[in-house]
C-alpha cells in the first residue's frame, strides 16, 4: 500500500487530494456531455460548455451526497457485514432520493437559468409543454446510477485490495515466524523429558527450582502444542498469563505486590495465541527489574459478551523513563493487532514518569460448538 499512496494511503493530504481529483473529474466529464445533449439554447457545442460547466457543478451536490452516502454508510455498515437485503433497500432509497434532489436541481435551478439565458439573448424558449418532474426523475436516476455505481466500485476495489495486501503481510511474518521457530526448535520429546528428569530431581532438595521447571515445561507445552492454531480459547491464553506471572513472583519472593483480576471460564471465546503474554512481559522487563524499591504490577480483564476490556498498570523507576517505544514486544503486538483485528481493536500506551499503563478493547472470536473438540485436542496433546 506505501507503493500507491495516493490511491490507498489514508493520510489527509492524500485523501483530500484524491476525492478533490475525483471530482473534478467528474465535473469536466459531465460538463462536456451535457454539453451534447440536446438544449434550447441554440449554440454551438463550444459555446454552449460554459453554460453546462456551471450545470454540471450545480448536479454535483446531489451526486457528492449519494456518493458519500453509499462509500461511508451503506458499504462499510450494511453490505461488508452481510446485510444483503437491507443494503438493497437503502440503495434503492439513496438513488431514488437522487434522482429526486436532481429532478428539483433541474426544475427549479437549471430551468430558470436556462429560460433567463434565453430571454437575455432574445431567443424564444423552445418548451412546447412545461417540464415534467417523472421524466426528470428517470433522467436523475440515471445519473444517480452512473455515480453511485463508479463511487462503490472505487471503493470496493480498494477494500478488497488492501484486504489482500494485509492477508498475504499476514502470510509472509507467519512464514518468517515459522522459519524462525524451525531454526531454534528442539525435539518436544526430549525437551520435556528433560525437564520431567530435572523437576523429579529437584523437587525433594529445591522445591522452588521444581516449581519454576514445572511452570516453564507448561508455558512450553502451550507454545508448542496450542499455538501452531489461528485461535485458542482466551481462557488457555489466560492461563499461560498466570503461569508466567507466578514464575516471575517467584523471582521477587515476597517483594512483587500483584493484583489479577482476570476472568475464568471463557471457553468459547477464542483469540489468536500469544497476543497478550507480550504486554505482561513489557511489565517485568521494563517495570519491575529495573526498580529498586517495591515493584508492583495491577492486571484487569473484563468481557462483555465478545468484547474483551484489558488495563495493564505497572511502576518503574524514574531514571529509566523511556519513550514510547518498548522494543519490539509492543511493535509485534500493533501489527498483530492491525493486521489479525482490523477494526476491532484499540489499543492505548500511556508511559507516565512512573508508570505505565496499557489499554486494550478487542473484539474476540466466539465458537461455543468447537469447545469441546479442543478440549479433546488439549487431553490428546497432554497424553504424548
Amino acid at each position: 500500500m506505501n507503493k500507491y499512496p495516493f490511491i490507498f494511503s489514508d493520510a489527509p493530504r492524500y485523501r483530500i487530494w484524491r476525492h478533490v481529483a475525483f471530482w473534478t473529474f467528474w465535473w469536466l466529464f459531465q460538463g462536456f456531455l451535457y454539453a451534447f445533449t440536446p438544449a434550447p439554447i441554440n449554440v454551438s457545442y463550444l459555446d454552449r460548455i460554459p453554460y453546462t460547466m456551471v450545470e454540471s457543478a450545480i448536479y454535483l451536490f446531489a451526486h457528492i451526497f449519494l456518493a458519500y452516502s453509499l462509500m461511508y454508510f451503506v458499504l462499510p455498515h450494511y453490505l461488508l457485514k452481510g446485510k444483503y437485503t437491507a443494503t438493497g433497500i437503502w440503495v434503492l432509497i439513496l438513488f431514488f432520493a437522487t434522482a429526486a434532489i436532481s429532478t428539483c436541481i433541474a426544475l427549479y435551478i437549471i430551468d430558470p437559468i436556462r429560460d433567463s439565458i434565453l430571454s437575455q439573448e432574445s431567443q424564444p424558449a423552445k418548451r412546447d409543454r412545461p417540464p415534467s418532474f417523472f421524466l426528470g426523475l428517470l433522467a436523475g436516476l440515471r445519473g444517480a446510477i452512473t455515480i453511485g455505481g463508479m463511487a462503490a466500485a472505487i471503493k470496493l476495489m480498494k477494500h478488497w485490495y488492501v484486504k489482500e495486501q494485509r492477508n498475504l503481510q499476514l502470510q509472509k511474518e507467519k512464514a518468517e515466524a515459522q522459519l524462525q521457530l524451525l531454526k531454534a526448535q528442539v525435539h518436544p520429546h526430549f525437551l520435556f523429558n528433560t525437564l520431567n528428569n530435572i523437576y523429579s530431581h529437584t523437587q525433594g532438595v529445591a522445591p522452588v527450582a521444581a516449581q519454576l521447571v514445572m511452570g516453564l515445561s507448561d508455558m512450553l507445552r502451550f507454545m508448542l502444542y496450542e499455538c501452531n492454531q489461528p485461535l485458542v480459547p482466551l481462557s488457555k491464553e489466560l492461563t499461560m498469563i498466570r503461569d508466567y506471572i507466578s514464575l516471575e513472583k517467584i523471582r521477587y519472593d515476597e517483594r512483587f505486590d500483584i493484583h489479577l483480576d482476570i476472568p475464568s471460564g471463557a471457553d468459547h471465546l477464542y483469540i489468536a495465541p500469544l497476543l497478550l503474554l507480550p504486554l505482561v512481559e513489557n511489565c517485568f522487563k521494563h517495570g519491575a527489574s529495573n526498580m529498586l524499591e517495591q515493584p508492583w504490577l495491577n492486571l484487569q480483564i473484563h468481557l462483555k459478551e465478545d468484547l474483551m476490556e484489558m488495563r495493564l498498570m505497572n511502576g518503574k523507576a524514574k531514571e529509566k523513563k523511556q519513550g514510547p517505544n518498548f522494543g519490539i514486544g509492543i511493535e509485534n503486538v500493533r501489527k498483530r493487532l492491525q493486521l489479525l483485528y482490523p477494526d476491532r481493536h484499540t489499543l492505548k500506551i500511556m508511559n507516565e514518569e512512573e508508570v505505565f499503563v496499557v489499554t486494550l478493547t478487542l473484539q474476540l472470536e466466539c465458537i461455543r460448538s468447537s469447545r469441546k473438540k479442543e478440549e479433546n485436542t488439549f487431553v490428546l496433546t497432554n497424553n504424548e
